[in-house]
C-alpha cells in the first residue's frame, strides 16, 4: 500500500546504510605526520619561522587486525626508545591515538621524546618509499647472515629474513648517527654544543634524530646495505664515498618534496637554485654543534680539480654529490627557460623585485618535477652496478644506462647533463676511449646462455610493490638456488670468465696448493667450482609513454685469496662477480648486460693491495673476517 514500508525494503535499506557506512570507514591510503621541514635552526630565525614544520603523508600501516603498534612498531621499523646514557626508557607514542588521528600526530618539539619517535618514523618511510617506487619492488633489509655447522661438521650459511629495522632515537650520547649493518639498526645521538656557533648557544642539546637529512641519511644506508651487501667493503676509495654520498643524494632531493622549503627558495634566489642555501644543505643544526657556522655539508660545489686526490670518504663523497646537483641544476634550468622568457618578454631577466606568485608556483613545479626525475634516476641505477668495488665512473655508466632503457628518447637531455657535471670534476670512467652518452651504456655481452626460457619460466618473480615482505625473501632465496644450478650446470671456462669468475677456485676462495690456503680456508680444496649467487630480483619500471618494463637483475660473485705481493705471506680476500640484466619476454629472453668485475684480474688486485696497504685498515678488517667485520659505519660517521 502507498505510504506503507514492507519488512524486505526496511532489511534492503539497513543493508545499504551498513554498506555505506563500511564505505566511509575504510582504511585511509596515508597516514599524516607533522615533522621539522629540516631541523629545530630553522625556528630561530623569523624569515624561515614559517617554514620549520611539514606535515608528509606516509602509506597507512596496520589493519584492524593488527594495527601500527606503539613505538611506532610497522611493517618496515621499529623504534626502540632506551638511552643507556641516562638509564631512561621513555614511553612509545600511540600514531592511532584519535587526537594524534586528528592533529597529524604530534607538534614538533625537541624536548619531546615522543616526537623524536614519530619524526624518525616518519622521514624512514619517506625514504623507503623513494626506494620502493623507483625500483618497483617492495624494500629488504640485508638479511641476518647465520653461520652454523651440519649433522656432517660442514659449515654451513643461512640468510635469514629482516623484517624490520630497529631505528634507536637516542642510542648515543655523541655527535654521532649511523647505521649497524651487524644490528640491523640505526642508532642515533645527542650532545651538547661547547660554544656559540651560528643560532646555537653554549649548551644547546642536539639531537640527531630530529634532523630529516641525517634521518634520510641513515636509512639510505640501510637500504643500500639491502642491495649491495659488497659495497660495505672500501676495496678502492670510491667505495666508501660513493656509499656517504649517495645517502646525501637521497637526503638532499628529499628536501624537494616537502611544502613551502622549494616555494621559499625560489622567491629568495629569484629562481636561481644555484644559490638555494637551504635546498642545497644538509644537517645544518649538526654542523653548528660541532663547532661550524654553517651546515655540515653542502651539494653546492665548483667543477675542476682532480677528484681522486682526496681521500676522506666524505670529501670525496661530496665531489660525487656536487656533480649530480650539478646535473639537476642544468635540467631544471632546461626545464624552465620558457617560463623566464613568458615571465621576460623574451629577454630572459627579470625585473627588480619579488618575482611573481604565480611564477613562483610553475616555477616550484618544474623543479620538483626534476628533483623526483632525478632521484629516480640515481636510485635505478643500483640494479645496474657491478656487484663489488664500485667505482664513481661506473655509477655514472649505470645511470646513464638505466635512463637510456627506461627514456629512448631524451629530448631535455638529462643524460647529457648527467655527463657533462660528471665530467667537469674529472669523473669518467678509465677504460673509455671516448665519453658520450652513448658510449657510457653498458654494452651488451657477445655471449649467449642456452636455456633461460625454461629458467624464467621456474622463477618466481611475483616481488612487486604488492608483496608480502618475507615471501619476497624467500622466493628470492629459492630464485637464488635455482640460478645457480643452472649456471653452474652450464659453467664452462669461457663463460666463467665472461661473468668474472675463476672457474679454478674451491672452497673459500682458494685453489690447490695456495700458500695461503690454511689461513684462509683450512679445510681441503676440492675440485667443484665455487661462486655465489647473491641475489635474483625483478625490476620493474614505468616509463613515461606508460608502457611496462621488467627485467631480471641477477648478482653472481665469488672470493679469491689473494697475496699482497709475491713475497708475503699475507694476503686478503679479493671479490669479483657480475651483475646480469636479463629480458624476461616472452620470446625475447637473453642477457642484456653483464656489469663485470674480474676476481683474475691482475690490474684490479694491484690497485686494491695498494689501497688496503694504507691506512685503511677498517676496510682490511671487513676482508680478512668477511660479514664479523665490525661497524664500518660508526667510525665514519663521528662528527657525521
Amino acid at each position: 500500500m502507498t505510504g506503507e514500508t514492507s519488512p524486505g525494503n526496511e532489511a534492503r535499506a539497513e543493508t545499504t546504510a551498513a554498506r555505506s557506512r563500511r564505505r566511509v570507514a575504510q582504511r585511509p591510503p596515508h597516514r599524516r605526520l607533522r615533522v621539522f621541514a629540516s631541523d629545530p635552526t630553522l625556528r630561530d630565525s623569523l624569515e624561515t619561522l614559517h617554514l620549520s614544520e611539514a606535515t608528509v603523508a606516509i602509506p597507512w600501516e596496520g589493519t584492524e587486525a593488527e594495527p601500527l603498534r606503539p613505538g611506532p612498531v610497522g611493517e618496515y621499523v621499529e623504534v626502540v626508545d632506551v638511552d643507556p646514557a641516562s638509564g631512561c626508557a621513555y614511553e612509545p607514542i600511540d600514531l592511532n591515538d584519535p587526537f594524534l588521528l586528528a592533529s597529524d600526530g604530534l607538534s614538533p618539539s625537541e624536548s619531546e621524546p615522543q616526537f623524536h619517535q614519530q619524526m624518525v618514523y616518519a622521514v624512514a618511510m619517506t625514504t623507503i618509499g623513494h626506494f620502493e617506487r623507483a625500483l618497483g619492488r617492495v624494500a629488504l633489509w640485508g638479511p641476518h647472515r647465520q653461520r652454523w655447522t651440519d649433522a656432517e661438521g660442514k659449515t654451513r650459511y643461512r640468510d635469514d629474513f629482516v623484517r624490520r629495522l630497529r631505528i634507536y632515537p637516542h642510542a648515543l650520547r655523541e655527535a654521532n648517527a649511523y647505521y649497524s649493518p651487524a644490528h640491523k639498526a640505526l642508532l642515533f645521538g645527542y650532545f651538547p654544543t661547547d660554544a656559540k656557533s651560528g643560532s646555537l648557544v653554549p649548551g644547546t642539546m642536539v639531537f640527531t634524530c630530529l634532523s630529516h637529512d641525517v634521518i634520510a641519511h641513515e636509512t639510505t644506508h640501510a637500504l643500500l646495505d639491502g642491495l649491495h651487501r659488497r659495497f660495505q667493503e672500501s676495496t678502492n676509495p670510491d667505495v666508501a664515498a660513493f656509499h656517504e654520498a649517495f645517502a646525501d643524494i637521497v637526503a638532499i632531493f628529499q628536501h624537494f618534496s616537502l611544502p613551502g622549503l622549494l616555494e621559499q627558495e625560489i622567491r629568495g634566489t629569484r629562481g636561481d637554485l644555484g644559490v638555494a642555501e637551504y635546498l642545497a644543505s644538509l644537517a645544518r643544526q649538526f654542523g653548528q654543534g660541532v663547532g661550524r657556522s654553517k651546515a655540515l655539508r653542502s651539494a653546492i660545489g665548483e667543477a675542476g680539480g682532480d677528484y681522486r686526490s682526496r681521500t676522506d670518504p666524505h670529501d670525496r663523497g661530496a665531489i660525487l654529490v656536487s656533480a649530480v646537483f650539478a646535473a639537476y641544476l642544468g635540467i631544471y634550468r632546461r626545464r624552465s627557460d620558457d617560463l623566464f622568457r613568458i615571465a621576460t618578454g623574451g629577454t630572459g631577466v627579470l625585473e627588480a623585485g619579488a618575482i611573481h606568485p604565480d611564477l613562483v608556483g610553475r616555477l616550484a613545479a618544474e623543479a620538483r618535477k626534476a628533483a623526483s626525475h632525478v632521484l629516480r634516476m640515481c636510485i635505478r641505477a643500483l640494479d645496474y652496478c657491478p656487484p663489488v668495488d664500485i667505482t664513481f665512473g661506473e655509477y655514472l655508466r649505470a645511470i646513464i644506462t638505466a635512463d637510456s632503457d627506461l627514456v629512448p628518447d631524451d629530448d631535455i637531455g638529462y643524460r647529457t647533463a648527467f655527463l657533462e657535471a660528471f665530467r667537469a670534476r674529472g669523473i669518467y670512467p678509465d677504460d673509455l676511449r671516448t665519453i658520450s652518452t652513448e658510449s657510457l651504456r653498458w654494452q651488451e655481452p657477445t655471449f649467449e646462455i642456452d636455456g633461460l626460457p625454461e629458467l624464467i619460466a621456474s622463477l618466481d618473480l611475483g616481488w612487486d610493490l604488492a608483496s608480502d615482505r618475507r615471501q619476497a625473501h624467500e622466493h628470492s632465496l629459492g630464485n637464488n638456488m635455482k640460478v645457480h644450478e643452472f649456471l653452474s650446470s652450464r659453467m664452462t671456462e669461457t663463460l666463467s670468465r665472461q661473468l668474472g669468475l675463476d672457474s679454478t677456485l674451491g672452497p673459500g676462495g682458494t685453489d690447490r696448493g695456495h700458500a695461503l690456503c690454511e689461513v684462509f680456508a683450512p679445510e681441503v680444496p676440492d675440485p667443484r667450482f665455487r661462486f655465489e649467487v647473491h641475489s635474483v630480483r625483478p625490476a620493474r619500471r614505468v616509463a613515461p609513454d606508460g608502457s611496462f618494463v621488467t627485467d631480471l637483475v641477477v648478482v653472481v660473485a665469488q672470493r679469491r685469496c689473494t697475496r699482497f705481493s709475491e713475497a708475503s705471506r699475507d694476503g686478503f680476500f679479493m671479490r669479483g662477480g657480475s651483475t646480469l640484466l636479463i629480458d624476461t619476454r616472452k620470446g625475447r629472453e637473453r642477457v642484456r648486460y653483464c656489469i663485470s668485475k674480474s676476481v683474475t684480474s691482475s690490474r684490479r688486485r694491484e690497485r686494491q693491495s695498494a689501497f688496503m696497504g694504507g691506512e685503511n685498515s677498517q676496510s682490511l678488517a671487513s676482508l680478512y673476517f668477511g660479514d664479523g667485520g665490525g661497524e664500518p659505519f660508526a667510525l665514519l660517521h663521528r662528527g657525521f
